[in-house]
C-alpha cells in the first residue's frame, strides 16, 4: 500500500493504438525502453499510488505495460479508444471496471506515456499541491504559451478579429504590445492531472471547476506528439539537457511494430 495517508488513489496511464503521426508511440523505444515504461517506473517510484494502472485496447500493449510493473485488468472498448474519444469516457470505464473488482479510489491521476520526462518527484510535488489546496476539484500542469493569444485572430472571409474580444479594450490593442507587456498566460501540457474520483462520476468531468495550477519545471513538460517532437526528445538525451526516470526493468524484447 503507498503511503498516501488516509487517501487512495490509484494512477491511470492511457494508451490507445491508434495514434497516426508517429504510429505506435506509446510503445515505440526511447533510449531502450518503450515510452509507456517511462509513466509507469514514474508513478512506482512516487510513493503516491495504490495501484498503476494501464488504459489501453491492445493487448500487445498490455503485454509490455505489464513488464514493467503496471497492471492492465481490462482491456478499452473500441467505442471510447478513438482519436476524438474524450477523456472521462476511459476513465470512468477504469474507475467503473476496479470499483467492479471491490477497489475504490479517493483520487486518481492521469499520467500520459507522451511525457516521458515526468519525474517521481514531479507527481510527489502535484500530488502535496493537490491535497493541500482547500476546495479543489483537479489539479492540472500548465507552463507559459510560447505564442500569446492576445495576438491570435479569427479568419471571417476578407476580415479578421481579434481571438480574444478583451484585446481590444486595452490601449494600445494586446496585438499592437509587445508580448512581454501582456497578461502572463499558461497553456495545459500533458505531464499530469489529479482529480477526485467522486467529482468525475458525480459531474462526469476530469477537471471539474475548481482547478488547481501546477506549474512544470524544466523538461517536465516536454510532450511528444509528432515526428519532431520525438527527434527533440532524442536530443534532449543525447545532449544530458533532459533526464528519463530511471526504470528498473530489463528492456522489452517484444514486437513494437505491431499492435491490433
Amino acid at each position: 500500500m503507498a503511503d498516501t495517508g488516509k487517501l487512495a488513489a490509484v494512477a491511470l496511464i492511457p494508451a490507445r493504438s491508434g495514434s497516426v503521426r508517429v504510429p505506435h508511440k506509446n510503445i515505440r523505444p526511447l533510449a531502450g525502453h518503450p515510452l509507456i515504461a517511462y509513466a509507469i517506473a514514474a508513478a512506482k517510484a512516487s510513493g503516491v499510488f495504490d495501484a498503476v494502472v494501464v488504459s489501453t485496447d491492445s493487448e500487445i500493449y498490455a503485454r509490455v505495460a505489464r513488464h514493467y510493473g503496471a497492471e492492465v485488468p481490462f482491456l478499452r472498448k473500441a467505442g471510447i479508444a478513438g482519436s476524438t474519444s474524450p477523456d472521462i469516457e476511459w476513465v470512468l470505464h477504469a474507475l467503473d471496471a476496479l470499483k467492479a473488482e471491490g477497489r475504490s479510489f479517493d483520487a486518481f491521476s492521469i499520467l500520459r506515456p507522451t511525457s516521458p520526462f515526468r519525474k517521481p518527484e514531479t507527481i510527489q510535488r502535484a500530488w502535496a499541491a493537490f491535497t493541500g489546496a482547500e476546495g479543489a476539484d483537479s489539479l492540472r500542469a500548465i507552463e507559459p504559451v510560447e505564442q500569446h493569444p492576445g495576438k491570435m485572430w479569427l479568419v471571417d472571409g476578407e476580415r479578421m478579429t481579434p481571438l480574444l474580444p478583451e484585446a481590444l479594450q486595452h490601449s494600445p490593442p494586446w496585438h499592437s504590445q509587445q508580448k512581454a507587456a501582456l497578461p502572463k498566460v499558461y497553456v495545459q501540457n500533458a505531464s499530469l492531472e489529479i482529480a477526485w474520483t467522486d467529482m468525475a462520476v458525480r459531474t462526469g468531468s476530469i477537471a471539474g471547476t475548481s482547478i488547481v495550477p501546477f506549474f512544470t519545471e524544466g523538461d517536465e513538460g516536454v510532450d511528444i506528439n509528432g515526428p519532431q517532437d520525438w527527434w527533440y526528445a532524442e536530443h534532449l538525451i543525447s545532449t544530458g539537457e533532459a533526464r528519463l526516470p530511471a526504470v528498473d526493468q530489463p528492456p522489452y524484447l517484444g514486437p513494437f511494430d505491431t499492435a491490433p
